[in-house]
């Protein structure tokens, strides 16, 4: 199992937590605010700890559960407290409007995460594409997919073993060039959940079992 710090005690925060808890994770949950903090570790309970920002995370893994305007100066403000560690980045980049990405054409907020991380620091995406609100009450009969992407092969793995922790399943989407096209899918899902289906309480899953020419 591994060890985690969630940086950003909000909604993805808390379905992240009690999901790697139960799956026999250690969670150190990380804010500004560290009332918010030690609140939320105490609602996950026992194996959760809380920190404040600026404070080295404990985690080999680091969550970045914080708005896309937060990332990358959080990130520049631990610096070289991040070396050696793997970053998971959950965020997604929408414009004001939520019809395009806030990022420039060619790059991605996971890249720019990167460009700001230490450079041992991998960074991979993942999570964007699942709402915290179906993390926190996963459906029964299925596994929920979790889409990612990442340049290290090493990194990719360790967190595709920590999304299987949660009782997910980890589909490797490709090298982090691909985290645009995952963060257009998480606009893609919010246009969806908007406009069709007028909730968010619904994922996207890859459908293994089609038919095969032998």
């Amino acid at each position: 199992m591994s060890s985690i710090s969630i940086i950003g005690p909000g909604g993805m925060a808390r379905a992240l937590g009690a999901l790697a808890l139960k799956g026999g994770n250690a969670v150190e949950v990380i804010g500004r605010d560290e009332a918010k903090a030690t609140d939320l570790a105490r609602v996950l309970g026992s194996g959760a700890t809380a920190s404040t920002i600026g404070v080295a995370p404990a985690g080999d893994i680091v969550i970045l559960a914080v708005p896309y305007a937060s990332a990358v100066p959080i990130v520049a403000r631990y610096a070289d407290a991040l070396a050696g560690k793997i970053i998971i980045d959950v965020c997604n980049p929408f414009a004001p409007d939520f019809t395009t990405l806030a990022t420039p054409d060619g790059t991605s907020a996971a890249q720019e995460i990167s460009d700001a991380a230490p450079a041992d620091t991998p960074v991979v995406k993942a999570f964007n594409t699942v709402f915290a609100t179906v993390l926190a009450a996963p459906p029964t009969g299925h596994t929920l997919d979790v889409l990612l992407a990442g340049d290290d092969a090493s990194a990719k793995k360790s967190v595709a073993a920590f999304i299987e922790s949660l009782g997910l399943r980890a589909v490797d989407t490709g090298p982090l060039e691909m985290a645009r096209r995952l963060e257009e899918i998480g606009l893609f899902m919010m246009g969806l959940g908007h406009h069709g289906l007028k909730h968010y309480h619904f994922s996207l899953g890859i459908d293994t079992h089609g038919n095969q020419e032998s």
